[in-house]
C-alpha cells in the first residue's frame, strides 16, 4: 500500500509541476508578444505531456525501459480509449476544422512508423527495442510536426475550428507586478516534475515487485492513466464547452507528442527495450488510431455516444486481457 500511495504522490507532483511549468511558460511567452493561438496549441497542448516525458527520462536513465515503454504506449491507448471515450460520451464530438482532419491520419502514420521500428529487431532475430537512431528519426519528425503546427497558426483560415477554439482558451495574463513569480514558476515546475518523476519510477518498480507483475504493466495502466489526467480534464472541459476540435486536438496532439518527443528522448538517453507482449500493445495502439479513420471520414466526422461506448468497452477489454 505504501508503494502505491508513493506512486499516487509522485503522479500528483508530476501534474502540479506540469501545471506550474505551463502557467509560467505561458506567461513568459505572452511577455514576448507570442500569439495566444501558438501558446494554446504548443505550450499548453504539449505541457500536458510533461509528466510522461519526465517519467520516461527517469525510467531510461535508471534502466527501467519497460516502465518508459509502458508509460508512452499506455498513455496513447488510454487517451484514445478512455479519455476520448469519456469526452465523447459526455457530448458528441463533431469535427469541423481542417487541422484536426489532417492530424488524425498523421497519428495513424506515426503509430505505423513506431510499430515498424519495433519490428526491426524481430526481423533481424533480435529482441525488439527502440534504438538511439530510431529516437533521432522520430525527433526529426517532431520538428516537422512542430513547424506544421506553427505554420497552421500563422496562415490558417479564420474559420478553422481548432485555431479559433485555441485562441479562446483563457490563459493567465502576465502581470508587471508578478514578474519574478512568473519566471519562478518555470523552475518550480521543473523541480516538482523531477521529484515527482523520481518518486513515480522508484515506487512503480517497488510496487511491481510487491504485486508480482512486470513494470511495463504498472506503466501501461497505473502510471499512464495517472499522467493522462491533464488530458482527461482538458478534453472533458472542452467537450462541455462544445469545443469539439479542441477536445480531440488535445488528445491527438498529446499522442503525437508522446510518440515523437517523449519516447524518442527516452531512446536517445538509453535504448528502450520492448517488453513481452509489447508488440501487442503497439498493435492495439495502432488499432485505436486506425478506428478513428472510418469514424471521421465515413460518419461525417462525428463521434456519438455509441462510438464512445465502443471506445470505452475496447479499452476495458484490453485492460482486462493485459492485466489478467
Amino acid at each position: 500500500m505504501t508503494a502505491f500511495l508513493g506512486i499516487l504522490l509522485g503522479i500528483t507532483l508530476l501534474i502540479a509541476g506540469g501545471t506550474a511549468l505551463v502557467a509560467g511558460a505561458s506567461k513568459v511567452a505572452s511577455r514576448f508578444s507570442i500569439s495566444p493561438m501558438i501558446i494554446g496549441l504548443t505550450i499548453v497542448g504539449f505541457g500536458t505531456s510533461a509528466p510522461e516525458l519526465v517519467v520516461n527520462i527517469m525510467g531510461a536513465i535508471t534502466g527501467q525501459s519497460e516502465l518508459a515503454f509502458g508509460n508512452v504506449i499506455g498513455s496513447n491507448i488510454s487517451n484514445l480509449g478512455l479519455v476520448l471515450g469519456c469526452a465523447a460520451f459526455i457530448r458528441a464530438i463533431d469535427i469541423q476544422g481542417a487541422v484536426v482532419y489532417r492530424e488524425v491520419p498523421l497519428l495513424l502514420l506515426i503509430t505505423t512508423i513506431m510499430t515498424v521500428m519495433a519490428l526491426d529487431g524481430l526481423l533481424d532475430g533480435e529482441a525488439p527495442f527502440f534504438s538511439r537512431s530510431d529516437g533521432v528519426v522520430l525527433l526529426l519528425l517532431f520538428l516537422i510536426f512542430l513547424y506544421m503546427t506553427v505554420r497552421d497558426v500563422l496562415t490558417a483560415e479564420e474559420d478553422d475550428a481548432l485555431i479559433t477554439e485555441a485562441a479562446m482558451v483563457p490563459l493567465a495574463a502576465a502581470s508587471a507586478n508578478r514578474f519574478v513569480i512568473d519566471w519562478l514558476l518555470v523552475p518550480v515546475g521543473l523541480i516538482l516534475l523531477f521529484l515527482g518523476g523520481r518518486m513515480t519510477v522508484d515506487f512503480s518498480v517497488e510496487f511491481a515487485g510487491i504485486v508480482g507483475v512486470p513494470t511495463s504493466i504498472i506503466g501501461l495502466f497505473v502510471v499512464a492513466i495517472g499522467t493522462s489526467m491533464p488530458e482527461l480534464v482538458t478534453s472533458i472541459i472542452a467537450a462541455l464547452r462544445r469545443e469539439s476540435d479542441l477536445a480531440l486536438g488535445n488528445i491527438i496532439g498529446s499522442n503525437i507528442f508522446n510518440s515523437l518527443m517523449v519516447l524518442p528522448v527516452s531512446a536517445v538517453a538509453a535504448p528502450v527495450g520492448i517488453p513481452d507482449n509489447g508488440i501487442f500493445d503497439l498493435v492495439v495502439s495502432w488499432l485505436f488510431a486506425a478506428v478513428l479513420i472510418p469514424i471521421f471520414f465515413l460518419r461525417n466526422a462525428r463521434i456519438e455516444r455509441p462510438a464512445a461506448v465502443f471506445l470505452l468497452a475496447a479499452y476495458v477489454a484490453y485492460a482486462v486481457y493485459r492485466i489478467g
